[in-house]
Formats: structure tokens, C-alpha cells, sequence
């Protein structure tokens, strides 16, 4: 089952490239990536941006995502969804679903319906030995 950073990944890479983003985590990777007569903003993770594309590039991402959600959602289904991350966050060892409860809230997914999934989820983390 994909991820919802599978749905996103290569159509975030070409808004990158479009608009001139780039990470950099230093001042040297900065100073090798930038262009001369560029002006940048840092748009925060270490998203380097031509201050001219830098609202452009945060709505194009936003729409991606909100996008993405909705591909996952339709492809993969809520249920499956919940247990994916259920899994992801290992709440059959933890025995807490907060974390995937505020994974989940962009998708409009609630904590009831969450709830409702677990006692099939654990069985299933049972029956599987993943643990």
C-alpha cells in the first residue's frame, strides 16, 4: 500500500524544479545550489525559494497534498487507511493511537472512527506476530 508521501513525492519534485526550490541544510549547500541575482526566502525544513515563486510554490504543495489525500483516500479507502498508519505508528505496541489521530485529522478522519478500527487491527497484529 502506498504512503501518502508516494502520492506526492514526483509531483512535488516538478513544482521544486519549476520554480527554482532547493534544499540546503548549510551555508556552503546554499551557496552552491543559489543562482547570482536571486533573491531567496527560506521557506522553512531547508525549502530554499526564489522570494518571486515562494507563494507559488507553498500553493501548488498545498494543493498537492490536500490532493493526495484525496488519491489515497480513493485508492487505498479509510479503513485500510487507519491500519496502515495504525501500524506505521506501532500502536499495537504503544497502545496509543494519538499520534495517527493527528496524522489522520487532514484526512477527516476522527478518533471514533479510528477506534473502531483498532480491535480489528490488534486482532490482526495478534494473528501476524507483529509485535
Amino acid at each position: 500500500m502506498k504512503y501518502l508521501s508516494d502520492y506526492m513525492n514526483d509531483k512535488q519534485t516538478e513544482v521544486f524544479n519549476k520554480y527554482g526550490a532547493f534544499f540546503a541544510f548549510s551555508n556552503k549547500q546554499f551557496e552552491e545550489k543559489k543562482k547570482d541575482g536571486v533573491e531567496y526566502n527560506n521557506l522553512g525544513s531547508g525549502m530554499i525559494a526564489p522570494k518571486e515563486n515562494a507563494m507559488l510554490i507553498i500553493q501548488a504543495l498545498e494543493y498537492i497534498y490536500n490532493e493526495s489525500i484525496l488519491l489515497d483516500i480513493k485508492e487505498n479507502g479509510i479503513p485500510a487507511i487507519i491500519h496502515r498508519e495504525l501500524g506505521n505508528y506501532e500502536c499495537q505496541i504503544t497502545n496509543d493511537i494519538d499520534e495517527v489521530t493527528e496524522a489522520l485529522k487532514d484526512y477527516g478522519i476522527t478518533e471514533k472512527q479510528i477506534q473502531n478500527e483498532w480491535d480489528l487491527f490488534y486482532t490482526k497484529c495478534v494473528q501476524n506476530d507483529w509485535f
